[in-house]
């Protein structure tokens, strides 16, 4: 499950990138990076009674950047005309469902004030690890199991329904039920929602994606996992959205071992999510994971400089969302659901993984 990262990064990176390059090769391709017109008089700071030559400042795009943004404003607006959908909208949200008494709970149950991040980097033993595999594998048979029910007509919250089933009947508790107040035991994000989607009476049409997030709390360990699903006939351009969304989890994952550095793991995915185009969200993280749901370290899936080292015995998630179009986005009045700005698809993969001394070992895997 996604946790909202404290300190959101757009704003260095619009500032770092205002200002171009002025070029006058002919060879390259000049894209203004904003509306900056200047005269000469303005970088001298003399008056001059010559006519004004203007400059404009423009950063040079490789061709192969270039016919990445040419496809991706026509899949943009392929997907805003003839295969756009109507806004997501709201359902009805029935009643929290009740979880036995016998059932072990997490300390936030009971409280609908959103926990604090943790300090504590959750580094397990060998029984902690053991522990982590059992709640882990769960919440993959789980998502397993939720995918083999999307299909048209199907609501959301039928999907809630039988995962609160299977997990309260595998003895253990549905991580999300009444985590800062979040009415059900599991996120369903479709479409343009980029995630914490609560079930609701909507029926999924032919042509959606839903990303579907389990957290479950086994003997006092939690296991986080999600996956975007596909529901009937979803367009070529959705479906090559979801596929890379996957892969740049996978190379995330791929850089993690002990002594690694975090930083590499939003570096590797975004290098990848911009070869096709993609935006890569920066407000939502990955984070610790353990006894305790949300804790450091946070995971950022954009690029950045964060210091900070993996070490081995740790668990963490790694969970990007991937977007068509814009990675600015809007949340709901529930507080929860958010969505992409501009209305384009999103897309999410995540994993929960333990770090060793020469990779990464996948924990969420059936």
């Amino acid at each position: 499950m996604a946790f909202v990262a404290s300190l959101s990064h757009t704003s260095l990176q619009l500032s770092s990138s205002f200002y171009g390059e002025a070029l006058s090769s002919s060879s390259s391709t000049l894209l203004p990076k904003a509306p900056l017109i200047f005269s000469t008089s303005f970088f001298s700071g003399k008056k001059s009674n010559r006519p004004n030559r203007l400059l404009v400042v423009a950063k040079r795009v490789s061709g192969l950047e270039e016919a990445i943004r040419i496809r991706r404003e026509r899949e943009l607006q392929t997907s805003t005309t003839a295969t756009r959908r109507p806004p997501l909208r709201r359902g009805k949200v029935s009643q929290r469902l009740p979880v036995p008494d016998h059932i072990l709970k997490p300390p936030y149950v009971g409280s609908s004030l959103l926990p604090e991040l943790s300090s504590e980097h959750q580094i397990h033993d060998s029984d902690g690890v053991s522990r982590m595999r059992a709640a882990c594998e769960l919440a993959a048979r789980v998502l397993d199991y939720a995918g083999t029910l999307i299909r048209p007509s199907v609501t959301t919250n039928e999907i809630d329904r039988a995962v609160h089933q299977m997990i309260i009947d595998a003895g253990a508790y549905p991580s999300p039920l009444g985590y800062g107040g979040f009415p059900k035991s599991v996120c369903t994000s479709v479409n343009e929602c980029m995630c914490h989607g609560i079930p609701d009476s909507r029926q999924l049409q032919d042509g959606d994606i839903i990303n579907i997030d389990v957290t479950v709390y086994l003997n006092g360990y939690h296991g986080d996992t999600s996956k975007t699903f596909l529901c009937g006939n979803v367009s070529d351009s959705m479906k090559r959205l979801v596929r890379v969304t996957e892969e740049c989890l996978q190379k995330g994952i791929a850089v993690c071992k002990d002594g690694a550095l975090f930083r590499k793991i939003g570096k590797r995915i975004s290098e990848h999510a911009e070869k096709f185009g993609f935006g890569v969200v920066d407000r939502f993280v990955g984070h610790g994971v353990g006894t305790v749901f949300h804790s450091e370290p946070v995971i950022y899936h954009h690029r950045n400089d964060k210091p900070g080292y993996m070490v081995e015995g740790q668990t963490f998630t790694i969970e990007p969302i991937l977007t068509l179009g814009t990675i600015e986005c809007e949340t709901w009045e529930d507080n929860w659901t958010t969505l992409t700005a501009d209305g384009s698809p999103a897309a999410q993969f995540e994993h929960t993984i333990l770090i060793t001394k020469t990779g990464a070992e996948i924990l969420t895997k059936c």
